[in-house]
């Protein structure tokens, strides 16, 4: 059996006659990646913030590594935290910054510089000892918070939104960085973002929150493909929501017809009659010759995409498509066959 490294029994904060936790329950698997994501406000940050000891329970109990923590500082948690910010001292070099801990433990200086070398060289510093903070890229600057962080050897690293303050082509680089990192030294790591395709990319498992609840706790794919709700479904990823009809044809399979068109999926243990499904916008098959008569509404070109919204007769609302064809775009007001792809159609649970 895998060791639990951190442990949630029922946990709840509450500021005043407001809760922001509302007694949820997990365990962490030592050794792993687990992210906590949702909107803002959804509660993940002050999960983090019960984990770090910068917050302390209403109720519930909290333990790390097997020990009881629910009520001890944050000092006497084995964890350590690299905040949005980087936090760096901006008066201290690069090895300064990354001794910092060690040194506030009491290690001799010699000592802690070897370990804090160590540990900047692990994330690719190596060379950039001597630098100020402000001598260094957005990018440097995450790593040299890592270095500080791992070089005390914690039993859980927490990463409260570290991506935030970069570009996108850094953003995507520096998670890679962050998941092989964690990889490689078989971290136990706690990670807060609201983006969706940055915790699909570096995750596990993924934990995600709505409103101070676990909406939906389990592996990026199994989130993607099998959303519990329609929360879920909008949320992670792009999704269509759309009213079908729903008829059993044996087993786990069920026809569903959607504006017209049919397909069969799993009924998820959905009922015969009106359900709701979630589309994913790849999965509409445009110019299919068997397909359903629909307008491009809108076209928009995207280098590596076309996105379209698509008019479907007998739906409300138009289709978000995403179509890897950009040598033939279609243009607003182009007739067009359509299709489902069964892969990306996904009967919602109560729909």
């Amino acid at each position: 059996m895998s060791e639990i490294a951190v442990s949630f029994r029922q946990v709840s904060k509450r500021y005043g006659g407001v809760t922001a936790v509302d007694a949820i329950s997990f365990d962490i698997e030592a050794g792993t990646l687990v992210t906590l994501l949702g909107p803002s406000g959804c509660g993940k940050t002050t999960t983090l913030r019960l984990v770090a000891g910068l917050e302390h329970a209403s109720g519930g109990g909290i333990s790390i590594g097997g020990r009881d923590v629910t009520t001890l500082s944050a000092a006497e948690r084995d964890v350590s935290m690299v905040f949005q910010s980087y936090a760096l001292f901006p008066h201290m070099t690069v090895l300064e910054n990354a001794c910092y801990g060690l040194r506030a433990s009491g290690l001799r200086r010699d000592k802690a510089e070897i370990q804090a070398r160590e540990k900047l060289a692990l994330v690719g510093l190596a060379g950039f000892e001597a630098r100020l903070p402000s001598e260094l890229s957005g990018g440097q600057q995450q790593r040299v918070a890592v270095a500080r962080a791992i070089v005390l050897e914690p039993k859980v690293l927490l990463f409260d939104e570290p991506l935030s303050n970069l570009d996108a082509k850094l953003r995507r680089h520096v998670r890679e960085e962050i998941r092989a990192l964690q990889q490689e030294l078989k971290l136990t790591v706690i990670y807060v973002t609201h983006d969706q395709q940055e915790a699909l990319a570096v995750s596990d498992r993924i934990i995600v929150m709505n409103d101070g609840r676990i909406a939906q706790d389990g592996a990026p794919r199994a989130l993607y493909e099998q959303p519990s709700s329609r929360f879920i479904a909008d949320f992670i990823g792009d999704s269509n929501l759309a009213p079908g009809h729903l008829r059993r044809t044996g087993g786990d399979l069920a026809s569903v017809t959607i504006g017209g068109m049919v397909v069969e999926v799993a009924h998820r243990g959905a009922a015969e009659g009106d359900v709701e499904v979630a589309i994913r916008p790849q999965a509409v098959r445009l110019g299919d010759a068997g397909g359903l008569a629909a307008t491009i509404a809108k076209a928009a070109y995207l280098g590596s995409h076309m996105e379209y919204d698509v008019a479907v007769p007998g739906l409300a609302a138009a289709l978000f498509v995403i179509s890897a064809d950009v040598a033939a775009p279609l243009a607003a007001g182009a007739e067009v066959r359509i299709a489902l792809d069964p892969a990306g159609v996904t009967v919602l649970p109560g729909g």
